[in-house]
């Protein structure tokens, strides 16, 4: 049964992103909007919807980049954004991840203000950051490639 839903899933997404009535930059603009906002934790369809309608771009297909990478996909790139912000910090990754297992096993609101605890979560955004940036960017293009591949005439 899951197989069906994954073949429904997939033929509503080429339906959505390939049969467009949009241009092919809106339609890929909106999926890189809905990529990026998808894989920025606190985030996500809700807030594509609204940067999609500021951007004046297509909201179905940025709609759909968010629901593609929503949480699932944060879970693959929390180590990469630790990585990769720790790096522009000049913290070590190791350190900054143990930190980040510490806060949330000892989370409380009233924690989230110490200086110690911004100095563990900085890194951390940064990285995603620059992860949800360069996805973005890369589903734009990819997408735009194949809207464009698609539209020509044969």
């Amino acid at each position: 049964m899951n197989l069906q839903r994954l073949k429904r899933f997939l033929a509503l997404l080429y339906i959505k992103l390939v049969r467009t009535n949009d241009t092919p930059q809106k339609a890929a603009l909106g999926f890189g909007i809905g990529v990026f906002t998808g894989i920025l934790p606190g985030t996500g369809p809700i807030a594509a919807v609204f940067l999609a309608s500021l951007a004046r771009v297509n909201r179905a297909t940025a709609l759909l980049g968010s629901l593609v990478t929503n949480t699932w996909l944060s879970f693959i790139t929390f180590l990469i954004s630790v990585k990769i912000g720790s790096g522009i910090i000049g913290e070590s990754w190791q350190d900054i991840k143990e930190k980040w297992s510490l806060l949330f096993k000892h989370f409380s609101f009233a924690g989230l203000f110490k200086a110690s605890v911004l100095k563990t979560i900085l890194p951390v955004m940064l990285g995603y950051l620059v992860v949800a940036i360069c996805c973005g960017l890369v589903s734009y293009a990819v997408l735009i490639l194949i809207l464009n591949l698609r539209k020509k005439p044969r």
